[in-house]
């Protein structure tokens, strides 16, 4: 999800990386279908924040039941839990693109 911060830096045009990566070998059916939605900033759902956070809490359970460390699951699970406590609940999951361009921001705010 975070492909879509470096273009803007690089001086290319998000719709054109999507187009050519969605057409690669790297493309992907989130990258074909919801590339252009963030692009776009169309953030309507399809498959909704708060459905996939959810979900991962149940994972989260599930690997707490089999003392499994995941770091990334408690990642995703956090950046989704972030999403939930600023209104998000009812966007899309690529709406995912808004807590990761809060975080960049602060992460430039402190180097």
């Amino acid at each position: 999800t975070e492909w879509f911060l470096t273009p803007p830096r690089a001086g290319l045009r998000l719709d054109a990386v999507v187009d050519a990566i969605g057409a690669g070998a790297a493309g992907s059916w989130a990258m074909t279908n919801l590339g252009p939605r963030v692009v776009r900033r169309d953030f309507a759902p399809g498959f909704m924040i708060e459905h996939m956070a959810k979900d991962l809490g149940i994972a989260m359970q599930e690997a707490e039941r089999m003392q499994l460390k995941l770091p990334g699951l408690v990642l995703a699970q956090r950046l989704y839990d972030s999403m939930l406590l600023h209104g998000h609940g009812r966007d899309g999951t690529q709406a995912l693109t808004l807590a990761l361009e809060d975080t960049a921001r602060f992460m430039e705010g402190r180097a």
